[in-house]
């Protein structure tokens, strides 16, 4: 090293010396610190949902009318043995909470699958092939977007009464047209690729590309965009449950639950705040997962 290369502005030696150096400790914070509490939280639910009936001693929709509206048990004029209150008909809040979760998780766990197995079909299928069955599929994914999912949800439960079955039937069949759009221009940009145009070369058949190297190289993101989706297939059976088009009553629900305990804000304001609680705090956790999967599985996010 020559002489002059000895004066060099300490500014620009600190500035090389500390680049390499960062790099990979902000990408260490960012990936390799897995959010804890999301986890715990969903966790908790899942846990809660399984084992419902060895938590609790109260049946959700077992009425005791001279137990009725009893407060929290951290209020004045609450019970132990209840310890988030009663509702109305004498019917544990804890109790009907956490049956509620299990309707919940189950709703969005059927309705995902059915989502995701239309979504990918189509998605991917659209963007491989093109031409006329791209077009096809895309008009007849666009037709679904449109389709507005309380009005259906409200539409099937008056024709068809509502059931588990309707509920997750009308999730799933709304829900997989943004799959499917997703997966499709990841596919758009996989079928010009060379590993790709190989395959076709030497004689692989379509089924055995799309599913030997297509599907593989789109896993990571609908695995992502399934994670993301919990969080809003949650807030929308609640919805539809508030409407009185999920499940029927007694059947306990987050979103009924709220519904019932609407007219009694003002004296068990318990009925709607803890559910209210459970819901918001399982969507969060659900698209805080899904952000922290998202930047994991995301190669252009690993490369900053």
């Amino acid at each position: 090293m020559s002489g002059a290369d000895t004066h060099l502005p300490p500014e620009f030696v600190a500035d090389v010396v500390s680049e390499p150096i960062a790099a990979p400790v902000t990408r260490r914070r960012r990936f390799g610190l897995v959010p804890a509490l999301p986890i715990a939280v969903i966790g908790l639910f899942v846990f809660v949902a399984i084992f419902a009936p060895f938590l609790t001693p109260y049946d959700p929709n077992r009425n005791d009318l001279i137990n009725s509206l009893l407060p929290p048990a951290f209020v004045q004029g609450g019970v132990p043995e209840h310890p988030l209150g009663t509702d109305d008909f004498g019917r544990d809040v804890l109790a009907r909470l956490m049956y509620g979760a299990r309707v919940s998780l189950s709703v969005a766990a059927v309705s995902l699958v059915i989502a995701v197995i239309i979504g990918t079909i189509v998605g991917v299928s659209a963007g491989y092939f093109g031409g006329a069955i791209d077009g096809f599929l895309m008009r007849v994914t666009d037709i679904f977007l449109a389709l507005p999912t309380l009005l259906v949800a409200l539409v099937i439960a008056i024709a068809l009464g509502p059931s588990f079955q309707n509920l997750v039937l009308v999730l799933g069949l709304l829900i997989w047209p943004r799959i499917a759009r997703l997966l499709r221009g990841e596919t758009l940009v996989l079928r010009k690729m060379d590993f790709v145009r190989y395959a076709r070369a030497i004689g692989v058949s379509s089924p055995s590309i799309v599913g030997g190297h297509v599907f593989h190289n789109v896993l990571p993101t609908l695995l992502v965009a399934t994670t993301l989706e919990i969080g809003a297939v949650i807030l929308r059976e609640s919805a539809i449950s508030f409407l009185g088009a999920g499940l029927p009553p007694p059947q306990p629900s987050w979103g009924a639950m709220i519904a019932e305990g609407e007219g009694l804000i003002a004296t068990g304001w318990w009925l709607t705040l803890f559910p209210g609680l459970c819901i918001a705090a399982s969507v969060l956790a659900c698209n805080a997962f899904g952000d922290w999967l998202r930047d994991r599985l995301d190669p252009k996010t690993q490369r900053q």
